[in-house]
C-alpha cells in the first residue's frame, strides 16, 4: 500500500488541530449537569483549548511529525485538570475564578487540584507548599473565594493524607504536631471547598498499593472526609482501574463499618480486611490464606470478610470515590527482576506507560463517580533514579525534567500506548 503523501498527512494533522480548536467553543451545547449536584453521570467536564497537549500538537506539526500531531490534538481533545501549586492568596483566587469563568462561558465543570499544603511530598521531588497553617488556610479561603458560585471539582491535596509528616522517616515528626497539622488543614480545606454552594471536593487517598484499607479510612475520617463528596485514587499512578475501584469499595464500607455499622465496631477501622490481609490459620497448624495485593485472584478472602462482617449497606451510605485514569491503560510498570536492588520507583515516570479509560462521569461502577485525568498527561514527576545512586534516570538514560515539567516524549508516549485507542473526544 503506498504510505500516504506529505500533503495528505499534513491535512490530517491540520484538520484534528481544527477538530480540537472547535470542541471548545461547542462544549456548552450538550445538555449540562443540574445545577448544584454533585457529579451525575450526566457532567461534562471543562477542555481547556489552549492545553500543554494543544500546543504539543502545534509544535509537532511545525515540524513535520504529523502522527504525533494528531495524537497530541486527541489528547488535548479530553478534559484534563488544572493544577494550583504556589502564589500568594490573591494570585490563587484570580487564578481560579479566570478558570471555572472560562468554564461557565461553555456550561462545564472544571477539575482542579489544590496541591500547596506545607511540607508537602516529604520535601522530595514535589517539594513546597505554603510556609504555615495559618498561611495555607489563607490560601485555601482565597481558592474558594475563586470558585465563588461556580461550578467545579477540586482534588484535595494529592499524596497530603497517604504521605503524613510522621511517614517522611524518623526524627521527622517526633512529637506528632506536624502530622496534627497536617490533618487539620486538610479537614479544613475539605470544609472551606464544600461550603461553596456547586463545589464537589475529593480528599485524595493514595492508591491500591499504598496504605492499607484501615489505615487510609481512619486517616480519611480524621481529616473530614464526611464534609466533602468521597476521596479520590491513584492520583499520578498506573495502577489499574479495576484494581483501584474495589480498593475504593473497600475503603467506603470500612468508614461505614466504623461509622454506622455495628455498635461495638465504632471506631474500629483496623478490624476492616485489607489488601494484605491474611485469615487467621486453623487450628491444625496450616498456614493461612494470604491476600497478595498485586494478585486480585487471591483478593476473594478480604471480599469475604467484607460480605460476612459488613454486608451491603446501601450505595447511598456510602462514601464515593474518583480514579485517576490519566496513565495506567498498560497497568503499572514493573522492572526486570533484580534490576534494581533499591526502590525502583515504579510510579515515578514509569517507563511505555498508556492514557487510560477517558475522562467521563458515566462510570457504570455504583461507587465512582468519574473517571478522570487527574495528572496531567506528559508532565514530569521528577528527576528519579531508582535509588541508584546518581542524577541519571537509567529507564531513560537522561536526568528527567523537574516534576510538573512538560515532557514531549512522555506525552507522545501515553498517547501512543493508550489502552483503549485514543480518539476524539466528540
Amino acid at each position: 500500500m503506498k504510505p500516504p503523501s506529505l500533503r495528505r498527512r499534513a491535512t490530517a494533522a491540520l484538520a484534528a488541530l481544527a477538530a480540537c480548536a472547535a470542541l471548545t467553543a461547542t462544549q456548552g451545547q450538550a445538555q449540562a449537569a443540574p445545577a448544584g449536584d454533585t457529579i451525575v453521570p450526566a457532567t461534562k467536564f471543562y477542555v481547556d483549548p489552549h492545553s500543554k497537549a494543544a500546543e504539543q500538537a502545534l509544535s509537532d506539526l511545525r515540524k513535520g511529525d504529523f502522527a504525533n500531531a494528531v495524537n497530541m490534538a486527541k489528547l488535548a481533545s479530553w478534559p484534563q485538570a488544572e493544577w494550583f501549586t504556589e502564589g500568594t492568596p490573591d494570585e490563587v483566587r484570580l487564578k481560579v475564578d479566570t478558570l471555572v469563568r472560562k468554564a461557565r462561558t461553555v456550561d462545564r465543570t472544571p477539575i482542579l487540584v489544590a496541591y500547596d499544603v506545607p511540607g508537602r511530598d516529604c520535601s522530595q521531588y514535589s517539594s513546597g507548599g505554603a510556609a504555615s497553617s495559618a498561611a495555607y488556610r489563607q490560601w485555601i479561603d482565597a481558592f474558594a473565594a475563586g470558585i465563588g458560585d461556580s461550578k467545579a471539582v477540586v482534588v484535595v491535596e494529592p499524596d497530603g493524607l497517604a504521605l503524613l509528616p510522621r511517614d517522611c522517616g524518623p526524627g521527622v515528626d517526633p512529637t506528632g504536631e506536624l502530622t496534627a497539622a497536617r490533618i487539620a488543614d486538610l479537614a479544613y480545606a475539605v470544609k472551606t471547598l464544600k461550603s461553596r454552594a456547586r463545589t464537589t471536593v475529593y480528599l485524595d487517598a493514595g492508591n491500591v498499593l499504598w496504605r492499607s484499607v484501615g489505615d487510609i479510612s481512619r486517616r480519611l475520617l480524621d481529616a473530614g472526609v464526611q464534609y466533602g463528596d468521597g476521596f479520590a485514587l491513584n492520583v499520578s499512578n498506573t495502577h489499574p482501574t479495576d484494581h483501584n475501584a474495589r480498593y475504593g469499595t473497600w475503603i467506603a464500607k470500612c468508614m461505614w463499618y466504623a461509622t454506622e455499622g455495628p455498635e461495638y465496631a465504632r471506631g474500629h477501622t483496623d478490624w476492616c480486611a485489607t489488601q494484605y490481609y491474611s485469615p487467621a490459620a486453623p487450628n491444625d497448624g496450616a498456614p493461612g490464606n494470604a491476600v497478595d495485593p498485586a494478585d486480585p485472584a487471591t483478593w476473594h478472602w478480604t471480599d469475604a470478610w467484607f460480605d460476612q462482617s459488613v454486608g451491603t449497606p446501601p450505595n447511598d451510605a456510602l462514601h464515593h470515590f474518583v480514579i485517576d485514569t490519566s496513565r495506567n491503560g498498560l497497568g503499572a510498570w514493573t522492572p526486570e527482576p533484580g534490576k534494581y536492588t533499591g526502590d525502583p520507583e515504579i510510579w515515578c515516570n514509569a517507563p511505555g506507560r498508556g492514557l487510560g479509560p477517558r475522562p467521563t462521569a458515566d462510570t457504570g461502577v455504583p461507587l465512582v463517580d468519574a473517571y478522570l485525568w487527574i495528572k496531567i498527561p506528559g508532565e514530569s514527576d521528577g528527576s528519579c533514579t531508582r535509588n541508584t545512586g546518581g542524577t541519571i534516570d537509567p529507564e531513560y538514560g537522561i536526568v528527567d525534567p523537574p516534576a510538573g515539567t512538560w515532557w514531549p516524549d512522555q506525552a507522545h508516549t501515553l498517547a501512543h500506548n493508550a489502552a483503549p485507542r485514543l480518539t476524539f473526544n466528540r
